[in-house]
């Protein structure tokens, strides 16, 4: 798939098939959260993948924004180091691995901001990090409808040169 098209098109999916992500697939996945561009080349990132359905269960229990964790084959946890540039490194990160994902059919969604503590101990993560996030990755259960997004039209969010001016 094209970049524009699967930024295009790319939807949460919080429902999963149970089909596992081929390995291949999912080193895909992390490595494009690894090669995307970081600030100062810091990489203050760590990525925890979890295929463990018993450690997937109990995430899912946890978060209450995100039980369909239980139901993903793989979670990847990402952990960030003390930096100024940790979350804005790592959201690329996450990004990165969504559209890549997206592109072999496989559906994502991001899951909690920072202040998942309890994962810590859990996946054996040192205290001085942070975790950002959880990506569930899977097949989605149905055809969603890819590129039909409610977003306000281009005019309302674009501006040329300065705030107010029409971007044509």
């Amino acid at each position: 798939m094209e970049v524009f098209e699967a930024v295009r098109t790319v939807l949460a999916v919080r429902a999963y098939q149970d089909k596992p992500v081929p390995p291949d697939a999912i080193k895909r996945i992390v490595e494009a959260g690894r090669l995307i561009a970081s600030s100062m080349n810091g990489q203050p990132w760590h990525f925890i993948v979890v295929e463990n359905r018993e450690t997937l269960r109990q995430m899912g229990a946890q978060i209450r924004t995100g039980p369909y964790i239980a139901q993903a084959p793989v979670a990847v946890v990402v952990a960030i180091e003390s930096s100024p540039y940790g979350v804005s490194d790592a959201s690329r990160a996450i990004q990165s691995m969504i559209l890549t994902a997206w592109s072999e059919g496989i559906g994502s969604n991001w899951v909690g901001f920072m202040g998942l503590t309890w994962i810590k101990s859990l996946l054996g993560i040192p205290d001085e990090m942070d975790i950002l996030g959880i990506i569930p990755f899977g097949y989605p259960v149905k055809s969603i409808g890819q590129g039909k997004k409610k977003r306000k039209p281009l005019a309302e969010v674009v501006h040329r040169e300065q705030f107010g001016q029409p971007f044509k």
